[in-house]
């Protein structure tokens, strides 16, 4: 079973799958635009997701760059499924009404969903 990331962890990875890899010192930019944080508070961050196996390392450099060791589709599926499970009591669509009656979606967005409900239902 693979670890489950915390919140803090979450934001991490979202980063470094869109950036692929990253020394610390990166990360911390990135979050800093959206958060007060330290970063010594990045850097322990991303050691104990190294140990958790959530990140990997090059540790060739004398700066560190770090990687995913999770996938990002992966991850996402485990944390919706343990989500739905307690929250929702297993209900998707209790799940999906409450997250479409959370935002407001675009025209645009309903078409997809719609799109995406008609090939479930053609599988």
């Amino acid at each position: 079973m693979e670890a489950k990331p915390t919140e803090s962890e979450l934001e991490i990875l979202s980063h470094l799958w869109q950036m692929k890899n990253a020394t610390v010192r990166e990360i911390h930019e990135k979050l800093a635009e959206t958060k007060d944080t330290g970063y010594t508070t990045t850097l322990k961050i991303m050691q104990i997701m190294h140990g958790k196996g959530l990140l990997k390392r090059d540790e060739q450099n004398r700066t560190h760059i770090y990687y995913p060791a999770v996938d990002e589709k992966a991850t996402q599926k485990n944390l919706v499924s343990n989500f739905m499970a307690t929250a929702f009591g297993g209900s998707a669509k209790n799940l999906v009404m409450q997250a479409l009656g959370q935002g407001n979606p675009s025209k645009e967005e309903l078409n997809e969903i719609r799109a995406f409900l008609d090939q479930l239902e053609n599988k």
